[in-house]
């Protein structure tokens, strides 16, 4: 079972996804992460993405951080489900609806975002699923880059085993982290 490690609704369990078509996020991953995101100030007050979010504990653990604003973004009929019921005890907990459940294709919701200009984000999350292609996983980060702020942070979660993204010209790798079985891979906007 999954937890919110720290902020306003820190200890509070997390409902989990049923069956095996998700690959959570550890505890010992998300404290790392969670770390070195505050060492960095980009929790309190910034705009959240969290796509492919199966539960939502990323964008969750977020909001309870003092993140502005959180979207998770999750195709999957159950996994969005979750989402729901893990965005609305956290909003419960925060006092405000700062964490929102779109059930979209990661792609498809992008695109949507891009053709209604909606605002900039600053911290992304994707921990796409292991079948994701590397080519599919290169045309999300080109969807992405426009649509962050000029200081944003985006976090890749992988297999340790699955090569680097290809990043697009409008992102640049600045840092990766292997925690076992698990890569994270940090971008920023290129010449940032």
């Amino acid at each position: 079972m999954s937890r919110i490690v720290a902020g306003v609704a820190g200890g509070s369990l997390l409902v989990s996804v049923p069956g095996d078509g998700t690959r959570p996020t550890t505890d010992r991953v998300k404290e790392a992460l969670f770390s070195r995101l505050e060492s960095m100030n980009m929790l309190a007050g910034t705009r959240v993405l969290d796509l492919y979010a199966g539960s939502g504990s990323l964008g969750v653990e977020s909001a309870s951080r003092g993140a502005k604003s959180v979207e998770l973004v999750e195709f999957n009929d159950k996994a969005a489900a979750v989402c729901q019921r893990n965005a609305e005890m956290v909003n419960k907990v925060v006092g405000t609806k700062v964490v929102r459940v779109q059930r979209s294709k990661v792609e498809s919701f992008l695109e949507r975002a891009a053709e209604a200009g909606v605002d900039q984000w600053d911290l992304v999350f994707m921990d796409p699923p292991y079948p994701l292609t590397e080519d599919e996983l290169s045309l999300v980060l080109e969807l992405l880059g426009p649509r962050l702020s000029s200081f944003a942070v985006v976090v890749v979660e992988r297999s340790a085993r699955t090569p680097e993204p290809s990043w697009p010209e409008t992102l640049e790798r600045f840092a990766e982290k292997k925690y076992g079985e698990t890569r994270l891979w940090f971008a920023e906007p290129a010449g940032e």
